[in-house]
């Protein structure tokens, strides 16, 4: 449990609502956190700038957050995104080059203001991290330093959209979810009667973004912009690169680090896709008091010594049952004094028949072939933390559905700390196909836990750049290139490397089943080791916040993860449902709610049944508004085509007012 703290070193007010005034005349909205002397004793300020509706979406985390930070010195500005919240305007897609040019006009406001010291700091979670490094790139003046958290530095590669060039079902599902988001109006409270006005606008310009982004399933322009990893030279200023192994994004800490090259430091812990000081799961952290530290020396001038600290600090995770969500990954703080480091070393193991060996091994060809339905137990891609159950479960399912390698009884403990890799030669029956590849800690009982995963469509084979179909029955060479881990298998367990050519329902099968053939002894799996002791670990304070924001509960937060089995016909259906409960904001007299249900089916031997039906519901009560939004977005596959369907309700009142539906084809380009 965090402690709370009620009173700071600087009192604090709070400016809400603030209007930013952008060049075209669009006013965006702002809450502004400072110092009540700061007129007197200029600060700095720190700008997070996101889409998700500051008074009632992120609330419940900010004023844990930019109250504290505003207490020890900083002016924190939290701004709804243009069309977004409370804001003027129309959000049209993710990281346009129009948010870009707001951010700086903001981050020049900030500057300019009476009780400011000229510098400013950008950070965020998630959209707010990408945009913190993107708006970095660009390099506006008075921007100082940046702390970016859960984000990442390649939108194509390393998002919720694609992955290894597989098309992933987290794409329509986010597209559902900014679907109904986008529906809600403003707050009569703050824009006043304008607000009836600014909703119908929103509504009039509604689109589903999936519609964009599936035009794109190829590393184009669209995505390379906004991705910082194409030219990280533009990043000139000190960043501080977070996320944790729960979450989807911790692979942009390492890359971050070898890429860039100004002063920055990385760090990994245990979490979800949340802040690490409500560290879910934990071990919490202090973090407020680390971005202080940080804060107070890249935009202060003040020496507090965390520069002096080594580069990079990951969490090594210990032995742990699978489970379907965790409370604490148990586990210590491990550091390195740069990434890449020199204290890793790479162990080489050959892919053998059944093994995992020091030494090649000639034997039968491997014949791999998955079942539509493997992936059931893997979780879903990232985790959100809580009693959501989005984590993998016992894998030994999804192992006998695959190829497994087993390495022998462990003679002493082996601390991973990298992206492994595995390099093989194979020969493939159709010219499509992905194959993925996972380690797994196998314990005495049989038990087995998924360490990390990769995965590679193989028209990538020869690189990112264009795609090539597979010729069949042609050797070729591949490296699949694992997620990163930090994980320590206890001497006594075995490493275990699964194969598997499908992975559903986190990517979309290909249009046929595949069927390769391995040689045994031709591939190997390329293992990052930590060859050190750490004499003295990080230690970093107790988690703190400011006072939550007062509410009364009206309905309890409930989450489900179903998986049903039609023995006759095959068909498998998953089902997620998160109820986030509904809640009675009491300082603002805000009313809000939020629900999703998630629906996977495939049929097992047939890889064009795959379905996903996705559908968020959203409510807002404030001032004259009471309005629901219902979004659903659909899709399936043939052998040629993608089929998207969306529909879009809004509701006053339980009366429907608006709807708009949609549905497009887009032709399968290599996936």
């Amino acid at each position: 449990m965090s402690r709370v703290s009620e009173t700071f070193p600087r009192a604090v007010r709070c400016l809400d609502p603030v209007f930013i005034p952008m060049k075209d005349g669009v006013r965006l909205a702002a809450t502004i956190w400072l110092p009540e002397d700061a007129e007197t004793a200029p600060v700095a300020a720190i700008l997070e700038l996101i889409p998700y509706r500051r008074r009632d979406g992120t609330v419940f985390r900010d004023v844990k957050m930019h109250p504290y930070i505003a207490g020890h010195g900083f002016a924190c500005c939290r701004v709804d995104i243009r069309g977004s919240g409370d804001s003027d305007g129309i959000l049209t897609d993710e990281y346009t080059e129009q948010e870009f040019d707001d951010a700086e006009e903001i981050i020049a406001w900030l500057a300019a203001q009476s009780w400011s010291t000229g510098a400013v700091g950008m950070t965020g979670i998630s959209w707010g991290g990408f945009n913190a490094l993107q708006v970095a790139a660009r390099r506006p003046p008075a921007l100082k330093a940046v702390i970016a958290l859960c984000c990442s530095d390649d939108r194509y590669a390393d998002d919720v959209h694609y992955y290894g060039g597989c098309l992933l079902t987290e794409d329509a599902m986010w597209s559902s979810f900014i679907l109904g988001l986008g529906a809600l109006p403003p707050d009569p409270q703050i824009v006043g009667e304008r607000w009836r006005s600014m909703w119908e606008e929103r509504l009039e310009a509604t689109t589903c973004w999936s519609d964009i982004w599936m035009q794109h399933q190829r590393r184009d322009a669209y995505w390379q912009r906004g991705s910082v990893c194409e030219d990280f030279s533009k990043i000139t200023i000190p960043v501080y690169a977070i996320s944790g192994w729960d979450d989807t994004y911790y692979n942009a800490v390492p890359r971050l680090m070898e890429g860039l090259s100004g002063p920055r430091k990385g760090l990994i812990g245990p979490w979800s896709h949340a802040y690490p000081f409500l560290g879910d799961p934990g071990p919490a952290i202090g973090y407020l008091q680390e971005a202080i530290r940080w804060w107070r020396h890249w935009l202060d001038g003040a020496d507090t010594g965390i520069m002096d600290e080594p580069a990079y600090a990951a969490w090594m995770t210990e032995p742990h049952a699978p489970a379907p969500f965790y409370a604490d990954h148990p586990g210590r703080w491990v550091t390195e004094p740069a990434w890449p480091s020199p204290n890793i070393a790479q162990r080489l193991l050959h892919l053998n028949e059944g093994v995992l060996s020091e030494t090649a091994a000639q034997g039968a060809v491997m014949l791999l072939s998955s079942p539509v339905t493997a992936g059931r137990d893997f979780g879903r891609y990232g985790g959100y933390g809580g009693t959501v159950p989005d984590m993998a479960l016992d894998q030994r399912r999804e192992d006998g559905l695959g190829l497994c390698f087993d390495t022998p009884l462990l003679s002493d403990d082996v601390d991973m700390l990298g992206a492994p890799f595995i390099d093989l030669t194979a020969v493939c029956d159709v010219a499509d196909a992905f194959l993925v590849a996972k380690i797994c800690d196998v314990a005495p009982d049989g038990t087995s836990t998924l360490v990390t995963w990769g995965a590679l469509n193989l028209a990538y084979r020869n690189g990112s750049s264009e795609p090539q179909k597979l010729v069949p029955g042609e050797t070729f060479a591949v490296r699949i290139a694992l997620n990163h881990t930090g994980r320590r298998v206890p001497a006594g367990h075995r490493l275990r490397v699964v194969l598997n050519t499908q992975l559903w329902p986190i990517l979309w099968p290909s249009p046929v089943s595949p069927k390769l053939s391995i040689e045994p002894g031709t591939c190997t799996l390329s293992l990052p080791v930590r060859r050190v002791k750490d004499k003295i670990a990080p230690v970093f304070p107790p988690p703190e916040t400011s006072p939550a924001v007062p509410l009364v509960e009206l309905a309890r937060e409930e989450h489900r993860r179903d998986i049903a089995i039609d023995v006759g016909t095959g068909l498998q259906s998953i089902n997620l449902t998160s109820d986030f409960g509904r809640q009675h904001l009491t300082d603002r007299a805000i009313v809000t709610a939020a629900r999703v249900v998630d629906r996977m089916q495939i049929t097992e031997g047939d890889p064009l049944s795959a379905r996903l039906d996705t559908g968020w519901t959203l409510s807002f009560a404030s001032g004259d508004a009471d309005v629901t939004t219902r979004s659903k977005v659909t899709l399936t596959s043939d052998l040629r085509q993608f089929h998207l369907s969306w529909r879009l309700e809004a509701f006053e009142r339980d009366a429907l007012v608006f709807e708009r539906e949609g549905a497009t084809c887009f032709d399968r380009d290599h996936l």
